[in-house]
């Protein structure tokens, strides 16, 4: 489909490989927390005593718990990008495309939901800027590819944002805290709203 990945979350530029090993067995503590406990119990002394290293290891790699957050986000991105590129089907490649954008939905939304406060504070900290950040343009040219696979043409920026909307932080947030949907029934939303998505005859 032409799609440019981001730089995948990983050891940087001149990182020692024990220091990019530490990173991810970091990440990797960090993320079960949160699918066992919630955000909530990610501090710094959990992701520590999770990880089997010290306190200090985890401020030195991170400098605090936003900047320990963000980098989850950076590392669930990457991951993201992997399955729904080059992973197996129906998130990756061989699916119907359909079905893909269905699998797709689901995979953000459970993404999404894993760290929704944190992607809340991110996109209102970034404003109009979240659209044209890099992470959001490789979701929206995925998106574009597959509703163009689906019989969509032209397939505008316009109608790639719309499909996208329902799985912005800010329409979880209202769904889940206002309106009381659980995780399970947006998921099935998504189903039926891509299940009625139509190219125009």
């Amino acid at each position: 489909m032409g799609l440019t990945a981001l730089p995948m979350a990983g050891p940087g530029a001149g990182e020692r490989a024990d220091a990019g090993r530490n990173r991810l067995l970091l990440l990797d503590a960090a993320k079960r927390l949160i699918d066992n406990h919630g955000a909530a119990a990610v501090t710094m002394d959990e992701v520590a005593r999770a990880a089997g290293v010290g306190k200090g290891t985890v401020f030195r790699r991170f400098g605090s718990r936003a900047g320990l957050m963000l980098a989850l986000l950076d590392h669930s991105e990457s991951e993201m990008q992997r399955a729904f590129m080059t992973g197996p089907p129906p998130l990756g490649p061989g699916a119907a495309p359909r079905d893909r954008l269905v699998a797709y939905g689901l995979a953000r939304l459970a993404m999404v939901c894993a760290h929704l406060d944190v992607l809340v504070e991110a996109d209102d900290a970034a404003g109009p800027d979240r659209l044209s950040h890099p992470a959001r343009q490789v979701s929206v040219m995925h998106v574009r590819a597959l509703l163009r696979d689906m019989g969509f043409a032209p397939v505008d920026e316009a109608l790639s944002l719309a499909v996208l909307a329902p799985l912005e932080a800010a329409s979880i947030h209202h769904l889940t805290e206002h309106e009381g949907l659980t995780i399970d029934e947006i998921g099935h939303q998504w189903e039926r709203f891509v299940g009625a998505l139509t190219p125009a005859s």
